[in-house]
């Protein structure tokens, strides 16, 4: 396994993807920022919900709204401190309105949210309402059947225990809610001192190309032949794009 400070390294580069991204045009026109996800870049216990609201993509970090202070409440309640997990979204960017996700759109962010996974390898992923447990799951079957019942599940390139839970904001508009919620959280501190599960096995590494004996010897015979210089060697254009600030670990709120 990579060390901790190489994964950390890998994820900022991620979020440098991500913060230029320009996959979802209609993203990229009305968006403040890229709310890339926030917390402990090696946690065990993660949150997914569905995509930024107005708040996160004006202050670029997830759930700082009063959803979000519900979520910090209930951690509080089982032992356990923002600053302990790492909070994402399926989506990185603010859907106009908040409208649903396109599928093209859901299709062309799911491998940052995949990236996430691998790098922060969390034990346990808990699904945050309706939209993020369909995802996840890659079945329809809703939340309120599935809520509090874990199963391990692979996801892109992890396995681990998906844990899916109502969205906080569930509670804020019914109040009846929050007494499930909190139920539902009483069970991750037992989740998340079970063991992870077993990975998959890595794919075999294509085997390397052997050049033809014959073909070798024409390359001895020919070294001038070779690869135009890098681009890298050649003097920089004036006026060029300036080069791009380096990630802010107070975006990423990385500890």
């Amino acid at each position: 396994m990579p060390p901790k400070e190489e994964r950390r390294e890998a994820l900022k580069l991620v979020y440098e993807q991500a913060r230029g991204c320009a996959k979802c045009p209609e993203f990229v026109a009305t968006r403040t920022q890229v709310v890339f996800g926030a917390g402990n870049a090696d946690a065990d216990l993660m949150f997914v919900g569905e995509a930024p609201g107005a708040n996160e993509d004006r202050m670029g970090l997830p759930f700082v709204g009063q959803a979000g202070k519900l979520l910090d409440t209930l951690l509080g309640e089982i032992g356990i401190q923002r600053a302990d997990v790492f909070v994402a979204n399926v989506l990185k960017c603010r859907p106009p309105g908040n409208r649903d996700p396109l599928p093209q759109e859901i299709d062309n962010c799911q491998d940052y949210l995949f990236r996430q996974l691998d790098l922060i390898r969390p034990k346990v992923v808990c699904s945050l309402g309706n939209f993020s447990t369909k995802l996840l799951r890659a079945d329809p079957t809703g939340i309120t059947r599935l809520h509090g019942r874990a199963e391990i599940r692979t996801i892109g390139p992890r396995t681990l225990r998906l844990y899916p839970i109502f969205h906080p904001a569930a509670a804020l508009y019914t109040p009846r809610m929050l007494e499930t919620l909190r139920e539902d959280f009483a069970r991750l501190p037992e989740l998340l001192a079970m063991d992870a599960p077993p990975q998959p096995e890595p794919e075999p590494e294509p085997e390397p190309v052997v050049p033809e004996p014959q073909m070798a010897a024409v390359a001895a015979e020919r070294p001038q032949e070779r690869a135009e210089p890098e681009a890298a060697d050649e003097p920089e254009a004036p006026g060029g794009p300036a080069a791009p600030e380096p990630p802010d670990d107070r975006q990423l709120g990385l500890f």
